[in-house]
C-alpha cells in the first residue's frame, strides 16, 4: 500500500521511439515525467522545496504557499497543498492554458491571473513581484520561488539525474532538456559533469527567450523561456544550446502523439526534435536521453486543437520523414552557451526576492552537491 499520493513521485520510465528512430543511428529515450501524480516533472522540485521549508520551520501546518507559475509547478504545489493541508495561491498569466487553470483550481488552490506585461513583453517579472508582495502581506506565507531558489536544481541533482544514470548502466552520449527556471537543466547537468563528464549536455529554449542570450521576442511555447539566465543554471555545464520556433515545437509534439502514441507538451516537442537530430549524428547503441516534462492533455485547447493551430499559422500534420528532416536541419544556437550568459543579480533586489530564499540559497551553496 502507498501511504500518500506524494510517495508516487519519481521513478518515471524511459521510453524508446521505434517508429521515428532508425536502426543505423543513436537511440532516443524519453524520460517520461507525465507518470508523476501531478502529471509533470515539477512534482519533484515542488515536493523537495516544500519538505525543506517544513524542516526549517518556514512552512507550518495551516500555512499558505504562494508561487508564480504558468502551469506545471503551480499544479504540483496545488496537489501538495491538498495532500498536506496548505492554502495555495498561484500567480498565473494569460498564456496559462484553461486546462492548467482548471487543474490548479481542482486541487483547491486559488488563482490570480496577472495581465500586466514586464519590460520584456512577458509576465514573469510582474508575476514574481506580485507573489513576493503577497508573501509579505499574508501571515504564515511561504514562497517556494522556483526561479531563484537553488533547491529547484538540487532536487534534480538528487533524484532525476540519478534515476537516468541508474537506468542506463552502459552510459549515455547526450542529455537534452528544456530550460525555463533552470532547475532540471541545472541540477542534472551539475550531476553529470561531476559523475559522467563524457555526457554532452544540451539545453533547449524557445526562439525569443534570452536565457542563452539574443534578442527578446514574443513566443507561444508555454513553460519554457525567460528574459534572463536563471541562478539555478551554470552555463559552464552546458555544452550546446538550441532555440526552437513555436511552429517546430507544436508540430513535433503532435507528430510524436500520432506516430509514437506519446503525449507531450510543446516544450517537450522542442526537446524531442533536438534529441532526434543528435541521434541522427550518433552511432547505433549510443543513447540520447530526452526529458519529456509533461503530457499533452493540458494542451487540448491549443496544441491538439486544429482550429487553434491553423489560427497561429502552424502546420497541423507531419509524417515521420518530415519530422526527421526538420530535426536534421536544426543548427545550434550556441556551442559555447557560457559566452552568452544573461544573469541578472539586480533582479533579486528589484523583485524583492524573499529572505527565506536568500537564506536557503546561502546554506544550499555550502552543501557538497555541486562542483
Amino acid at each position: 500500500m502507498i501511504a500518500n499520493i506524494l510517495d508516487t513521485i519519481g521513478n518515471t520510465p524511459l521510453i524508446a521511439i521505434p517508429n521515428t528512430n532508425r536502426a543505423n543511428e543513436g537511440q532516443v529515450l524519453f524520460k517520461y515525467e507525465r507518470s508523476n501524480p501531478g502529471g509533470s516533472i515539477k512534482d519533484r522540485p515542488a515536493l523537495y522545496i516544500v519538505q525543506e521549508a517544513e524542516r526549517r520551520g518556514w512552512l507550518k501546518p495551516g500555512g499558505t504557499i504562494i508561487e508564480s507559475s504558468s502551469g506545471n509547478f503551480g499544479i504540483s504545489l496545488a496537489m501538495i497543498g491538498a495532500a498536506r493541508g496548505y492554502r495555495v495561491i498561484i500567480l498565473a498569466d494569460p498564456k496559462t492554458t484553461d486546462a492548467n487553470l482548471a487543474l490548479i483550481k481542482g486541487f483547491g488552490a486559488e488563482v490570480i491571473v496577472v495581465t500586466e506585461q514586464d519590460d520584456s513583453g512577458s509576465y514573469h517579472k510582474t508575476r514574481i513581484a506580485l507573489a513576493n508582495k503577497l508573501a509579505r502581506e499574508i501571515k504564515h506565507a511561504y514562497r517556494p520561488d522556483q526561479c531563484f531558489n537553488l533547491l529547484n536544481s538540487e532536487a534534480h541533482f538528487h533524484s532525476t539525474a540519478r534515476e537516468i544514470m541508474a537506468a542506463c548502466p552502459g552510459g549515455i552520449a547526450a542529455f537534452v532538456t528544456a530550460v525555463s527556471t533552470g532547475g532540471q537543466l541545472g541540477g542534472i547537468s551539475s550531476y553529470m559533469k561531476t559523475y559522467a563528464p563524457e555526457v554532452r549536455i544540451i539545453g533547449v529554449d524557445a526562439a525569443g527567450s534570452t536565457v542563452f542570450g539574443g534578442q527578446a521576442e514574443a513566443y507561444r511555447i508555454p513553460g519554457i523561456g525567460l528574459s534572463w539566465t536563471p541562478v539555478n543554471l551554470n552555463l559552464a555545464d552546458i555544452d550546446c544550446a538550441y532555440k526552437i520556433t513555436d511552429a517546430q515545437a507544436f508540430l513535433a509534439a503532435r507528430a510524436f502523439a500520432r506516430h509514437e502514441g506519446i503525449l507531450m507538451g510543446p516544450s517537450s516537442g522542442a526537446c524531442a526534435l533536438v534529441a532526434l537530430k543528435l541521434a541522427q549524428e550518433l552511432e547505433p547503441g549510443q543513447k540520447v536521453v530526452c526529458m519529456v516534462s509533461d503530457g499533452g492533455e493540458r494542451y487540448i485547447q491549443t496544441l491538439f486543437n486544429d482550429g487553434w493551430m491553423a489560427e497561429q499559422g502552424f502546420a497541423i500534420d507531419a509524417d515521420v520523414e518530415s519530422v526527421r528532416a526538420t530535426a536534421r536541419l536544426l543548427r545550434p544556437w550556441s556551442l559555447r552557451p557560457a559566452d552568452h550568459a544573461n544573469y541578472r543579480p539586480d533582479l533579486i533586489r528589484s523583485l524583492d526576492v524573499p529572505e527565506t530564499t536568500l537564506n536557503m540559497n546561502a546554506e544550499t551553496s555550502k552543501r557538497p552537491l555541486h562542483r
